[in-house]
């Protein structure tokens, strides 16, 4: 696996989000089995992972650090804060919260639960528009001269939002959904990291799985996976957006690779600073992922996809009207 920079980061060229084994997407797997996943695509050459507290809340935190720790000083691990989670009980609230005194509470509490002495980077998970950012990246800033974390970086914001953080403490990286049906953070965010140097990683770069070709309008989901109750999910929206993954078929079969494959190499043909972070329960979708990095796309083939997917018309939001209004603020 090759490896590629977020701000002064180094971290392997495609990452693993492991959201997905806090039954996100319907029951988890046993532990044993997530710790060999998660090992499985250390030993493929994944280096960079991602968690959080509000995944489980805590459980995720927890099974990863048991997972990478034989392995810690050779990983990049990122956590993020910022969610209304109730220290003492873990209990989820409305909203968000990240007033100052609460994110030295999440990053105490994130370090035990990892076992780690340092958060490699360290996210805020959704802008609060109740706390100035400068505040926030203030209060990171006190974290990473504490020693309690080494990087900061921003999930979801807008581009203005990100550049009065970095002005106030260097952003090493910033997360938003994108993929080939994603592409809200192409007009500003993108630009803007590529100015100030900043990382970008894609979570969901996948599509929740439908960019895989595995999911159609017959797909049930588990009264537990966010995906049915995701606009883009309903039965109208999966039947309509498989246009988008035929289009992948195609070029999938011109490379000799799968959709999932051509997918996450449209996303690191973008820019030289993207990093995807995709997800699953299972290590021979891990193996199929990470195969994505040995397909290469020429400016050819982007010009192809770019014309292709302008004529195509994505149905259905990409997330719950809720979820969608804590976005790019």
């Amino acid at each position: 696996m090759k490896t590629r920079h977020l701000g002064s980061l180094a971290v392997s060229e495609i990452g693993f989000g492991t959201m997905s084994f806090a039954s996100t997407y319907g029951p988890s797997p046993e532990k044993a089995e997530a710790i060999r996943v998660i090992r499985g695509a250390y030993e493929r050459g994944v280096t960079f992972f991602d968690t959080a507290e509000v995944y489980g809340p805590w459980t995720n935190e927890i099974l990863l650090g048991e997972a990478l720790a034989p392995m810690r000083d050779e990983v990049v691990v990122a956590t993020k804060f910022g969610f209304n989670v109730d220290p003492a009980t873990g209990v989820r609230g409305a909203g968000v919260n990240s007033r100052p005194e609460h994110i030295r509470q999440v990053v105490d509490a994130s370090l035990a639960r990892l076992n780690f002495e340092t958060i490699d980077l360290l996210y805020q998970h959704r802008v609060d528009p109740n706390v100035p950012i400068e505040d926030v990246a203030g209060t990171v800033k006190e974290l990473i001269q504490a020693g309690k974390v080494k990087h900061f970086g921003l999930s979801e914001a807008a581009a203005s939002t990100i550049a009065r953080a970095h002005a106030v403490q260097p952003v090493t990286a910033v997360q938003s959904e994108y993929s080939l049906w994603t592409r809200e953070p192409e007009p500003e965010v993108l630009p803007l990291c590529e100015e100030l140097g900043i990382g970008f990683v894609p979570w969901a770069p996948l599509g929740a799985g439908f960019l895989t070709g595995t999911i159609n309008a017959r797909t049930d989901f588990a009264p537990t996976d966010f995906r049915a109750i995701s606009p883009r999910f309903t039965e109208k929206a999966r039947d309509a957006n498989q246009t988008v993954v035929d289009l992948l078929r195609r070029i999938a079969a011109e490379k000799s690779a799968t959709p999932a494959q051509i997918a996450l190499a449209w996303l690191l043909a973008r820019k030289p600073f993207i990093v995807p972070i995709f997800g699953t329960r299972r290590l021979e979708r891990v193996e199929e992922n990470l195969g994505g990095a040995t397909v290469t796309l020429s400016n050819a083939d982007m010009a192809g996809i770019e014309t292709a997917i302008k004529a195509i018309e994505i149905t259905g939001a990409r997330l719950p009207e809720a979820v969608l209004a804590l976005s790019y603020r």
